[in-house]
């Protein structure tokens, strides 16, 4: 289980360039796919065999100085309570300035890890003028220079000494749904359609993280656990629309489980913030179906709905293998369709290709379309095999794999999509010597 770190501070003290710096050196494993736009907020790093979330509460600043103060307030408050740990940078150049002083009184009554980023010390005078920081009452700081990395390691050093080992969880083996979408999506109308009026006759099993509950439904004749992110504390000092909130939400919802339904409210369209939640699922290897909610309230003509799903599959490509179901939460339209295609896709999600079969069909493909010659060079795709990943992942096995370019690993993608039923679910090729 990932833990959460957040990055708080107020604008200009170098929070992306810290964020940056922790992903970049796993960005390139992290970001598979080509041609995702990077979610800037967002990213997974690891330091010292600890992997860890990262998110950046610097991207989400809005309006002008006036309403800074609230708005970095709230995004404080976020972090406090989505996050499992919090670096709270400032600049030495700027010294303890009020906003500073704002943010720490807030942290210091936190009971989480908190550190003390001291931002831009690059030089032995800096190093005095950071002792100004003890001022702020969270005891330890540690000078850093985002832009050139000094005192970084060291900071991230302690960092991962607070994120626990990875346990390995109790194996449950119900696969975990969780209903992901942006506000007024219609997820609580989805899931009350899903659980009908036998929410109290459930059984609630405390949830893994502090407020997303998992419910154990044993209805249609499937058994699945459902991460329910609908119902959790509607916070009313929080403006429900702020971006931040649905994305830290989104964040938690899909590191837990194993399949994603991604409601998508069709009378706006697919919209930037779906798009980041699908990345976002994609990115950490989840499976996927969409379901595209209010159906009913839209106007159809003949095509209306195949150039809806054209629209979306545009929008999600290169990963277009995936499930699209229009749906209407409040009439019941295809919900308990929603569900079997999730299980559907749970089970694709486990698919083992035995090594033989695999060869037996990728082979003949890849010696009718080899990879384009380069530079005079001839490239052989010898082997391949499917490895002992909890998702699919695949080695195949080249002389010269360094000149196997994208679209080509995309040809190879499809083939084996067309080859064997991985709907919904996103696969990794990797191209080795052999």
């Amino acid at each position: 289980m990932n833990s959460i770190v957040a990055i708080v501070g107020r604008p200009n003290v170098g929070k992306s360039t810290l964020f940056n710096r922790m992903v970049k050196r796993r960005d390139a494993i992290v970001d598979a796919v080509s041609g995702v736009t990077r979610d800037r907020h967002y990213g997974k790093s690891d330091w010292n065999g600890k992997e860890f979330s990262l998110i950046d509460t610097g991207g989400y600043e809005v309006g002008s100085d006036d309403i800074f103060e609230e708005e970095i307030r709230k995004q404080v408050q976020l972090a406090i309570e989505e996050a499992d740990i919090i670096i709270f940078v400032v600049d030495v150049e700027n010294g303890v300035t009020p906003t500073d002083s704002i943010i720490a009184d807030l942290l210091r009554k936190v009971k989480k890890p908190i550190f003390l980023a001291v931002n831009k010390v690059d030089n032995a005078m800096r190093v005095n003028d950071a002792v100004e920081f003890y001022s702020l009452g969270l005891g330890e700081y540690y000078g850093i220079s985002s832009i050139n990395g000094s005192g970084t390691g060291d900071l991230l050093d302690a960092v991962a000494q607070k994120i626990p080992e990875d346990t390995i969880e109790e194996e449950d083996e119900l696969p975990r749904f969780a209903v992901v979408g942006r506000p007024n999506a219609g997820k609580s109308s989805f899931i009350n359609a899903l659980v009908g009026e036998e929410r109290n006759i459930v059984t609630n099993i405390a949830g893994t993280t502090r407020d997303s509950i998992d419910t154990k439904y044993n209805r249609f004749g499937f058994e699945f656990n459902l991460v329910d992110t609908a119902g959790i504390r509607k916070k009313s000092k929080v403006k429900e629309d702020l971006e931040f909130y649905s994305v830290m939400r989104a964040v938690r919802a899909i590191e837990h489980a194993d399949v994603i339904l991604l409601l998508v409210d069709a009378t706006r369209g697919f919209e930037g913030q779906d798009k980041n939640i699908f990345w976002l699922a994609e990115k950490n290897k989840k499976g996927v179906v969409i379901l595209i909610n209010k159906w009913d309230l839209i106007q159809k003509e003949t095509n209306t709905l195949r150039d809806f799903e054209a629209m979306v599959r545009h929008e999600t490509a290169p990963f277009t293998d995936v499930p699209i179901l229009f749906i209407s939460a409040l009439t019941k339209q295809r919900v308990y369709k929603a569900i079997e295609t999730a299980v559907q896709v749970f089970e694709n999600r486990k698919n083992r290709v035995s090594t033989r079969k695999l060869n037996d069909v990728m082979l003949p493909i890849i010696e009718h379309n080899p990879p384009p010659a380069n530079k005079g060079k001839y490239i052989k795709i010898k082997f391949c095999t499917q490895l002992p990943t909890p998702t699919p992942q695949f080695a195949f096995f080249a002389n010269l794999p360094q000149y196997i370019k994208d679209p080509y690993k995309r040809f190879v993608e499809n083939k084996l999509r067309e080859a064997f039923d991985f709907n919904g679910v996103p696969i990794v090729i990797y191209f080795r010597k052999k």
